[in-house]
């Protein structure tokens, strides 16, 4: 597997965990009460995988100065 197959791949994989947390972040603020503390954690992993994504796609998509 080269390089550029292993970012795609765990692009891939991050994203899929993103869209995941949005789900739970949403599932779990519909319900009163929720714990705090919780969705301040998981805000803060959804952000993490935002920059790592940020970075792959950097990575893969270098930006050309023309």
């Amino acid at each position: 597997m080269s390089d550029e197959e292993a970012l795609r791949q765990k692009l891939a994989e991050l994203e899929l965990e993103h869209r995941d947390l949005d789900d739970v972040i949403s599932r779990l603020t519909e319900r009163a009460p929720f714990d705090q503390l919780q969705l301040q954690r998981l805000k803060k992993r959804k952000l993490s995988l935002k920059d790592q994504i940020s970075y792959i796609e950097g990575e893969l998509y270098p930006d050309i100065i023309a």
